[in-house]
């Protein structure tokens, strides 16, 4: 492995970072610099995993920094809404003892991603070796980048990325190009640089992709995606995307002819959010593919077996949690055991831990935002089957004709198991989890999913796709679901409507992603803390307010319904568990036909009020559990709409813990006031 240097490192705004990373090339016998744009989420990754990565080939005389300069701020924009990290390498060798030419198309900067032959470039200009071999495996090992990697680039580079790809299609997941050298060996520019460094014209035609694209026998990508200035100078004589486009044949080949474009950078800056979000869907579908393929857990020596494993028990209100070892029973008549690969903590936790739930037992194990793998079934259980993927739901859904509630369009709130659960017990009344001296321990909203074990409700639990993280699964089984099925589902907001969402935390921050996508117009963000805005308005706010007494001079209500509207919101959102808060929420909301959402769970005790007038005038108070969403029908969906890159929920996650053992530092977290979700994967 090469040694390296990080050169330097920059924050992005929007997030993520920038590094221009020196080492020592094999390849090229030189050192060598590229440039590294890591997403915010790489910090919060899962780590069995790396981070899928564009690669990126810069054409003549150009490295890293042009990209960087010029198209940087578009491109890494993009990468961190796909979650994608950007490689840049440098287009040749470069430095003392490197041969050169003065013309700008040989020599240093002109390394056409060719691993040269002949003399005097053969010793240092192998770009294709690094490109391809190299590097990858650098920025695999030593950065965690790039086991799935697409390629792109501009000009020199964009004939680099086609012939790169065309060669070796299993290596990249999809491949684009913006103004392209699309048949080198026809043009003057190929035709000197393929003489100088590999001995002859004939020779570059492995390098060559009007070439490999005639010896194609069946498609390698679902598309190529092309991006040609109609104002380019080098259009005719040097690039000739009609020498590609004519070749036919199986391989899907879009080229998108731009008006107004020439050669430079302007054109790239222009139409690269276009190329990343091309490449974004496709490595993550790459990535989900590959997860899917590695999912694969032996069970048998633990089927129908009580386990040994870690958890941390809730002993009582106010304590911190303590790491013992539990045993946790085989699953019974319609259960099902899993092994929890992730656990997200909610605040639902924390507020039982803090002793505000009236249905909070202890001792017990907490969790309810988790994702798993079904470790074994009980008798009966036909929905899922070892080795399935599931998240668990606290509303469950029993599917049966008999329920009048799954089979009501109106509602999610299945009561199957509703009184069992509310007793932290199994449904059969008694319990799976015990501590070392064999005392039972209480289940937690039917999940308990602080352990590395725990036993489920079949009707609780969500069968999602393998494709999909588990570490980023977890999100869907709580806060992120009740917030956007709180907007979907309860209140249907439509689009052009006006909302107001009181609290920012995960729930707050999925309202207003929720209400951004179902058309909102305006969205206004309200907490006391102004540095919960940034990703408030990310995510679709259009105004923030801060609704301290002391930077407000009248209730909040007021301010939103005659400052900022005159007759208030069409749809308000109450995240904060406050009634006081609730009841502002609901006089914000627009005479005669204003919805108010109740999401926050307020504490024991406490009961919400407001003047009948408020209704009288036509407003409506209503709630949610788990934002509408039926579980075990609909999680998947969600999941589906996240593989697909319609529904990011990424940027939830602040904070990530390895081991059961880090959930006490998770709770930590939760309370610093900047986390929104931190995961602890097992």
């Amino acid at each position: 492995m090469s040694k390296y240097e990080v050169v330097s490192t920059n924050r992005v705004a929007g997030g993520g970072t920038y590094q221009r990373i020196k080492h020592e090339s094999t390849s090229t016998k030189t050192p060598m610099i590229f440039g590294l744009f890591l997403p915010s989420t790489h910090a919060t990754k899962q780590v069995t995993e790396t981070t899928p990565a564009l690669f990126w080939l810069s054409g003549l005389t150009c490295d890293d920094t042009n990209f960087a300069m010029k198209a940087g701020p578009a491109a890494f924009a993009a990468a961190e809404e796909q979650c994608i990290a950007l490689v840049l390498p440098d287009t040749s060798p470069r430095g003392e003892g490197v041969p050169n030419e003065d013309s700008y198309d040989m020599g240093i900067g002109a390394g056409f991603y060719v691993d040269a032959t002949e003399e005097p470039y053969a010793a240092n200009y192998k770009m294709y070796t690094y490109v391809t071999e190299e590097l990858p495996k650098l920025v695999e090992e030593s950065f965690e980048v790039g086991t799935v990697k697409s390629i792109s680039g501009h000009s020199m580079g964009g004939h680099g990325a086609m012939t790169i790809a065309f060669k070796n299609p299993t290596a990249w997941a999809s491949v684009s190009a913006f103004s392209p050298i699309c048949n080198p060996t026809q043009v003057p520019w190929g035709e000197k640089a393929f003489k100088a460094y590999l001995g002859s014209v004939d020779a570059g035609k492995a390098h060559d992709a009007t070439e490999l694209l005639k010896g194609l026998q069946s498609s390698c990508f679902d598309d190529i995606l092309i991006d040609q200035g109609k104002d380019d100078n080098f259009l005719a004589n040097q690039l000739k995307p009609e020498n590609l486009t004519a070749v036919g044949g199986p391989q899907k080949v879009t080229v998108n002819m731009r008006s107004g474009y020439d050669h430079s950078y302007y054109f790239v800056s222009a139409y690269i959010k276009d190329h990343v979000a091309f490449h974004g869907a496709r490595l993550n579908k790459a990535q989900g593919k590959l997860r899917a393929s590695r999912s694969s857990y032996d069970f048998s020596s633990t089927t129908g077996k009580p386990i040994k494993c870690k958890a941390m028990v809730a002993r009582g209100p106010k304590q911190p949690l303590t790491e013992e070892e539990i045993t946790v029973d085989a699953p019974k008549a319609g259960e099902v055991r899993v092994k929890v690969i992730a656990n997200a903590l909610c605040h639902t936790d924390i507020y039982t831990l803090d002793g505000y739930d009236p249905e909070g037992l202890f001792p017990c194990i907490l969790g309810h935002e988790a994702g798993c793998v079904v470790e074994s079934v009980g008798p009966g259980v036909l929905s899922v089957q070892p080795g399935d993927h599931v998240i668990p739901c606290y509303t469950p859904q029993c599917s049966q004709t008999s329920c009048i509630f799954c089979m009501s369009p109106k509602t999610n709130l299945c009561p199957e198991i509703r009184s069992t659960q509310g007793q932290g017990v199994m449904p059969d009344g008694t319990v799976r989890l015990h501590d070392k001296d064999g005392k039972d321990i209480f289940h937690f909203m039917g999940c308990s999913t602080m352990s590395e074990y725990t036993v489920l409700a079949e009707i609780s639990c969500a069968k999602i796709s393998k494709e999909m993280a588990l570490s980023k699964a977890c999100l869907f089984g709580c806060g992120v679901s009740t917030g956007l099925g709180a907007v979907w589902n309860t209140c249907k907001v439509e689009a052009d409507s006006t909302v107001a969402v009181f609290g920012l935390g995960a729930v707050g921050l999925a309202v207003i992603q929720g209400a951004k996508m179902a058309g909102a117009s305006k969205i206004i963000a309200v907490d006391l803390n102004p540095d919960k805005f940034e990703m408030a308005k990310k995510l679709g706010a259009t105004d923030c307010v801060n609704s301290s007494p002391d930077k407000i001079d009248k209730p909040i209500q007021k301010v939103i319904a005659g400052d900022m509207t005159p007759w208030g919101v069409d749809y308000s959102f109450d995240c904060t568990g406050n009634v006081k808060v609730m009841r502002a929420a609901l006089e914000c909301a627009h005479r005669g036909w204003g919805e108010s959402c109740v999401i926050g769970v307020a504490a024991s005790g406490h009961e919400i009020a407001t003047r009948p007038f408020q209704l009288v005038t036509g407003r409506v108070w209503k709630g949610t559990a788990f934002g509408g969403f039926k579980s075990r029908r609909d999680v998947p969906q969600l999941v589906e709409r996240h593989l697909k890159g319609e529904l990011p929920i990424d940027h939830f996650i602040t904070h990530s813990f390895e081991g059961v053992n880090k959930t006490n530092d998770a709770i930590h977290a939760l309370h610093s006031g900047d986390c929104l979700r931190a995961v602890v994967r097992y």
